[in-house]
């Protein structure tokens, strides 16, 4: 499953970061800058200068879940 989403700062980053590895599931950051694990904060660091990536999540994950937890990022 894709969810457009905004990182504004470091702070968001580590944040973001936080709520992924706690996530049993794989989960990537898409951006023009290319693609970055969400689970390292330094390729989340490295992303964060867009406004707006994809967030990618295996899709046998709770789309629920997913929603809730990254609802302070999520944009659409």
């Amino acid at each position: 499953m894709v969810f457009n989403i905004r990182i504004k700062s470091s702070e968001d980053a580590q944040a973001l970061n936080a709520i992924a590895t706690k996530i049993p599931y794989d989960i990537w950051i898409h951006g023009k800058q290319g693609t970055a694990d969400a689970k390292s904060l330094l390729g989340l660091m490295l992303m964060s200068m867009e406004n707006d990536v994809r967030l990618v999540v295996d899709d046998e994950a709770d789309e629920k879940h997913i929603r809730k937890e990254f609802a302070d990022f999520i944009i659409d």
